[in-house]
């Protein structure tokens, strides 16, 4: 329970922009030196994207033309978060991403390497049947629950994955 407070804490604190990296090193939180030394997963939501935007052709991500985009403001956030966890001496080891352009384009943009796509984490809604949506969000509670000890990994999903894996 205190692990799942924790990493609730600090995907809140990484998706909102609110890094402690301009404190100094004896007044930062706790949590700042927990991800330090690594061993947490970071799940957070894509970047800001357009609201004029939808997903038109959602059977067939390769066209990433008819997909929801990241926005100026999506862009930046993933930028500073990601310079933030520089900044702050994060580790992260590896980046996955749903297939969605929006949030391969954010796990890109926070500067940690090429994001490794999967389906376990890309949104489904009613293009999938509701067995693939239940099955999604067991994939992400189990790579949620999947630590890689020295590093830590960051999860590039949905809104609606993430609020029916985690509430």
């Amino acid at each position: 329970m205190v692990i799942s407070i924790a990493r609730r804490t600090c995907l809140l604190a990484l998706t909102t922009g609110v890094l402690a990296a301009s404190l100094p090193a004896l007044a930062q939180p706790d949590w700042v030196t927990a991800l330090r030394g690594g061993g947490y997963v970071l799940v957070m939501r894509h970047g800001a994207t357009h609201q004029d935007q939808a997903d038109t052709d959602p059977l067939n991500l390769a066209n990433v033309v008819k997909q929801r985009q990241l926005n100026d403001a999506g862009r930046a956030k993933a930028r500073e978060i990601g310079a933030a966890m520089k900044k702050l001496g994060i580790p992260v080891g590896q980046v996955t991403t749903s297939q969605y352009f929006r949030a391969i384009g954010t796990g890109r943009l926070l500067g940690f390497g090429e994001p490794q796509t999967t389906a376990d984490v890309s949104e489904g809604g009613q293009v999938v049947t509701p067995i693939e949506n239940n099955r999604r969000t067991a994939a992400l509670r189990k790579l949620a629950a999947t630590a890689v000890p020295s590093t830590n990994v960051v999860v590039v999903s949905h809104k609606p994955n993430i609020l029916d894996a985690f509430g």
